[in-house]
């Protein structure tokens, strides 16, 4: 019989294996399959300052990078003020 934290730490490959990576992958295959369907140019207005034509998957991938760094912002000033 296996314990909580033998199920909570299983390992494929070398590699411990939790819940949150199974959603991190899975939210990061369905935002790349996103990006890939989506490779029509279009026209972004930057504020009212100027347009500029690009393709919908460089935008994407631009605003997915963004929400990971934003998101790992959030994580290390949340884990900063953990440990005051």
């Amino acid at each position: 019989m296996t314990t909580n934290k033998e199920a909570a730490e299983r390992r494929i490959g070398g590699v411990r294996v939790t819940g949150g990576r199974i959603v991190l992958l899975v939210v990061t295959v369905l935002a790349v399959w996103f990006i890939l369907m989506n490779r029509t140019t279009v026209k972004i207005h930057l504020w009212g300052i100027t347009t500029v034509n690009a393709p919908m998957w460089v935008v994407l991938l631009i605003m997915l990078l963004a929400g990971c760094v934003i998101g790992a912002l959030g994580y290390m000033r949340m884990q900063a003020r953990r440990r005051r």
